[in-house]
């Protein structure tokens, strides 16, 4: 009895060689494919390199000798003038709050955007579920479109400063935050939802009272980390006139030798402050996704 137990268990098991074969066959297989994609990845690297070559002024490698002339031209200025660079610094402060200022704004309001979108795209939340494309469409567009791309537009119909910088960051922030927002709401527990809405609740009081305090955590997260992303960018577009300590920037790398020392002083402070906003929202953001 025994040994026909045995036998019947044996035979419906697979034999091992089978199943060895078939692991070397994937294994095999994966590795063909990703020598094809590297291939591929090569050739176009490639092809690309050698167009921008032919359409470059001067060659790459020509000119490569001199990628570190310039940079080494500043950093020279700024150690033989390093004595004004506290007082440079200082200057500079108000310039790098309206920066921050742009940022903290741009991301409170794409945040809110990326919110409303995040919902009205996620299955199972969503409030009419036939329009989950469209506004999963709507993100990406926000998210395709750069923010200097944003920003060259409304310069010509508001004209330079914050404002333009403002709509730009935002509307980026609102479709990157918005696929981040909506992945982690795919994952919310919908038992307490369809208690609400077994007691009569509207769509919002179910979004607000069963959702959020689900999702709020790392939505925070994600939040902070857009807002160091967004500092970055609006000083970025302080480059195309859109002021903050980006617009300075540009003016003292434009007036050239004998005001290095001025770009020393703003990359300083841009670097210092991005690296405490860094360490700040690291730091709130394991508080409030580990709670430590």
């Amino acid at each position: 009895m025994s040994d026909i137990a045995y036998r019947q268990t044996s035979d419906s098991v697979p034999p091992l060689t089978a199943t060895g074969s078939a692991y070397l066959e994937m294994v095999r297989r994966k590795r063909m494919y990703g020598g094809l994609l590297l291939v591929v990845f090569v050739a176009l690297m490639a092809s690309g390199f050698s167009l921008a070559e032919h359409r470059n002024a001067g060659g790459f490698l020509n000119g490569l000798p001199n990628v570190f002339a310039f940079p080494s031209e500043v950093l020279a200025e700024g150690w033989e003038k390093r004595a004004n660079l506290p007082g440079l610094i200082w200057e500079h402060v108000p310039s790098l709050i309206e920066t921050i200022n742009i940022a903290a704004v741009s991301t409170l309001l794409g945040a809110l955007m990326a919110m409303s979108l995040s919902l009205l795209a996620t299955r199972g939340l969503a409030r009419w579920p036939r329009a989950i494309p469209l506004f999963r469409r709507t993100m990406d567009g926000l998210r395709a479109i750069p923010e200097i791309v944003i920003a060259l537009v409304l310069i010509y119909i508001l004209g330079g400063g914050p404002i333009p910088a403002v709509i730009a960051i935002s509307l980026h922030t609102g479709g990157a935050l918005g696929k981040l927002f909506s992945e982690v709401a795919e994952n919310a527990d919908l038992k307490p939802i369809e208690g609400l809405a077994s007691v009569g609740a509207t769509w919002g009081q179910r979004m607000w009272l069963g959702v959020i305090p689900q999702v709020a955590p790392n939505w925070m997260s994600y939040g902070l980390l857009r807002f160091e992303i967004n500092v970055r960018a609006s000083a970025i577009l302080g480059f195309v006139g859109e002021g903050g300590i980006g617009h300075d920037l540009k003016l003292a790398m434009q007036w050239g030798q004998g005001r290095y020392d001025k770009v020393v002083a703003i990359f300083l402070l841009l670097f210092l402050t991005i690296v405490l906003i860094d360490r700040l929202s690291g730091y709130f953001r394991n508080r409030l996704v580990k709670g430590h």
